[in-house]
């Protein structure tokens, strides 16, 4: 067993402490490559900026657990050498089973999400509460979920989105022992959120539900899922060479910013990450046809992705500085 204190990590809990009490979020992005670590890394040391890393079960699978493993640890001796180092976290995405988890966990994971949300109530708290169990053995933090959101991310696929009812988070906070909660407020997974027509906005999220939610759970670190705003000028980019994004919304900023001065102490980024990358690429493979080093267009990206997460945690989230 790999313990995470050994690789350098931490794990949520004084990470969210902080957040809440100075009214930020902390951000968690998804990598799946070492282009995008390298980027969330840099970018979170400019910023000094607290950051989880994130992988999904398809991320873990494709980059190899035990090469992650290293991965991880060379991240952490970047930005234990730094001037400014930051606090990070590794943190399991939407993790599917009680299995998932203990494996993540035993391989250096500081955190897990178990996502029983599809289930039962009384089967997501059962799921819940049994990972809480084996994982608070080893002073690793875990995230539950309540509520469904719409969209597709790697495993993760709903047609269609539920509520978070705030009538349940009492007792399943209390029945589970869960670390933070992930609710659904409006959000939604994957580029194409929103299904607005030319000129409509985006509908709003449902304020009122995270404000009940913060009544019957306060001081309790709440989550946000599908929060990728797919900026836009990333998705004109990828539309005129050669890509077939119309109609991708994603949740605006502004709404990020008001959310991340409550409860919400933690916002995930995902799709905004592949958007900047794939942008990137495609302008550069078509401007020059020749060209066959991955160096040369995976470069570029990582640098306009580093850019953007500079500016989400200065703009959008407010982690910048707060390390």
């Amino acid at each position: 067993m790999v313990r995470y204190s050994e690789l350098g990590l931490v794990n949520t809990r004084e990470m969210f402490k902080k957040a809440m009490r100075e009214g930020y979020a902390i951000p968690a992005y998804n990598f799946n490559n070492l282009e995008q670590l390298q980027a969330i890394i840099t970018g979170c040391l400019e910023t000094r900026s607290p950051v989880i890393l994130q992988l999904s079960k398809g991320a873990r699978s494709y980059a190899n657990e035990t090469l992650l493993r290293y991965m991880a640890q060379g991240a952490m001796k970047i930005v234990n050498s730094s001037e400014h180092p930051i606090p990070v976290a590794l943190h399991l995405d939407h993790g599917d089973s009680y299995e998932l988890c203990v494996s993540c966990i035993e391989n250096g994971f500081s955190s897990v999400m178990i996502d029983g949300s599809a289930l039962s109530y009384e089967d997501n708290i059962q799921l819940t509460a049994k990972v809480v169990e084996y994982a608070h053995k080893y002073d690793v933090t875990v995230e539950g979920e309540l509520g469904v959101l719409a969209g597709i991310e790697d495993e993760v696929s709903h047609e269609s989105s539920s509520y978070t009812n705030p009538a349940d988070v009492e007792d399943f906070v209390k029945r589970t022992g869960v670390d933070s909660l992930a609710i659904s407020i409006g959000t939604s997974h994957g580029a194409f959120k929103f299904k607005v027509k030319p000129g409509e906005d985006v509908p709003p999220l449902r304020f009122d539900i995270l404000e009940e939610i913060e009544l019957r759970i306060p001081g309790f670190p709440i989550v946000l899922h599908g929060a990728s705003s797919v900026l836009q000028e990333y998705v004109r980019t990828i539309n005129k060479f050669g890509g077939e994004m119309t109609g991708a919304v994603g949740v605006p900023e502004d709404q990020l910013r008001k959310a991340a001065k409550s409860a919400v102490c933690k916002i995930n980024i995902d799709s905004d990450g592949r958007l900047v990358i794939t942008a990137v690429i495609r302008k550069i493979m078509h401007e020059n046809p020749a060209l066959f080093d991955p160096r040369k267009y995976l470069g570029p990206a990582r640098e306009e992705h580093t850019k953007m997460i500079m500016k989400k945690n200065r703009e959008v989230l407010g982690s910048a500085d707060r390390a």
